[in-house]
C-alpha cells in the first residue's frame, strides 16, 4: 500500500524536525561567531554584535515554535492567519537589528523592510479584531447602532462625534489603516533622500528630510493609535473574550518603541 503524507503525519514529524534544525544551527552558528571574533580585533562593537547574535539564536526559535504551533493546530484560519503574520515581526526585527549592528552602512536599507513590515503588522492586527467580531457578531453594525453615542477622547473631544454604526466602524478602520500607507511611503522617501544625501537621522534641522518625515510618521502613528483606542472603547464588551488589552499594548510598542535611531 503506497505511503501517503497526511496532515496528521505532518503534525507528528514537523516539530521534532524543527528541534533538530535548531540544534544543528546552534552547533554551526556558535563556532562561526567565535571564529569571527578571533579574526577581528575585539572591541565594544564586536562584543555587542556577538551578544546580539546570542539573543538572536534564542529569540528566533521561540518565535518560530509559536508560529509552528499555530500551523499544526490550524483550526481557525481567519484568526490564525493575521496572528502568524504578526508573530513574524519578532524574527524580522531581531534579524534586522543584528544585521544593522554588524553593518551600520546598510542599516537604512534593512530598516526599510522592517518599517514596511511594521505597517503590515498594524494592518493584520486590525484584521484580526475585525475578523473576530465579524465571525462572532454577524450583525455588528446593528449592535453598534444600538449603543450610546461615543464622544471623542481629548484633545479631539470638541470635534463632532462619529455616528454610531457603519460610519464609526469605517472611520476607525480607515484611521488605523492610513498608517499602513503612510509608513511605507515615508520609508521609501527616506531611502531616496539617503541616496541623495539629504537624510541625516537624528539631526533636527529644517534642511534635513528626516525632520519632516519624523513629524509625518508621528502624526500618522498617533492618529492610528487614537482610532484603535476608540475602537476598543466602543467594542470593549464584544472584544473581552480575546483579552485585547495586552494585544493593544503590543501594538503600541510596535508603533512607538520601534521607531528609534540606530
Amino acid at each position: 500500500m503506497p505511503c501517503t503524507c497526511t496532515w496528521r503525519n505532518w503534525r507528528q514529524w514537523i516539530r521534532p524536525l524543527a528541534v533538530v534544525i535548531y540544534l544543528v544551527s546552534i552547533v554551526v552558528a556558535v563556532p562561526l561567531c567565535v571564529w569571527e571574533l578571533q579574526k577581528l580585533e575585539v572591541g565594544i562593537h564586536t562584543k555587542a554584535w556577538f551578544i546580539a547574535g546570542i539573543f538572536l539564536l534564542l529569540t528566533i526559535p521561540i518565535s518560530l515554535w509559536v508560529i509552528l504551533q499555530h500551523l499544526v493546530h490550524y483550526t481557525q484560519p481567519e484568526l490564525q492567519k493575521p496572528i502568524i503574520r504578526i508573530l513574524w515581526m519578532v524574527p524580522i526585527y531581531s534579524l534586522d537589528s543584528w544585521i544593522a549592528l554588524k553593518y551600520p552602512s546598510i542599516a537604512i536599507y534593512v530598516d526599510t523592510c522592517r518599517e514596511c513590515y511594521e505597517a503590515y503588522v498594524i494592518y493584520n492586527f486590525m484584521g484580526f479584531l475585525t475578523n473576530y467580531l465579524t465571525n462572532r457578531y454577524p450583525n455588528l453594525v446593528l449592535i453598534l447602532e444600538a449603543k450610546d453615542q461615543q464622544k471623542h477622547f481629548p484633545p479631539l473631544c470638541c470635534c463632532p462625534p462619529w455616528t454610531m454604526g457603519e460610519v464609526l466602524l469605517f472611520r476607525c478602520k480607515l484611521g488605523v489603516l492610513q498608517y499602513t500607507v503612510v509608513r511605507p511611503f515615508t520609508t521609501i522617501v527616506a531611502l531616496i533622500c539617503e541616496l541623495l544625501g539629504i537624510y541625516d537621522e537624528g539631526n533636527f534641522s529644517f534642511s534635513n528630510a528626516w525632520t519632516y518625515l519624523v513629524i509625518i510618521n508621528n502624526m500618522s502613528q498617533l492618529f492610528a493609535m487614537y482610532c484603535l483606542l476608540l475602537f476598543y472603547k466602543v467594542l470593549k464588551e464584544e472584544l473581552s473574550p480575546i483579552q485585547p488589552v495586552g494585544k493593544f499594548l503590543c501594538v503600541k510598542l510596535v508603533v512607538f518603541v520601534s521607531f528609534c535611531p540606530n
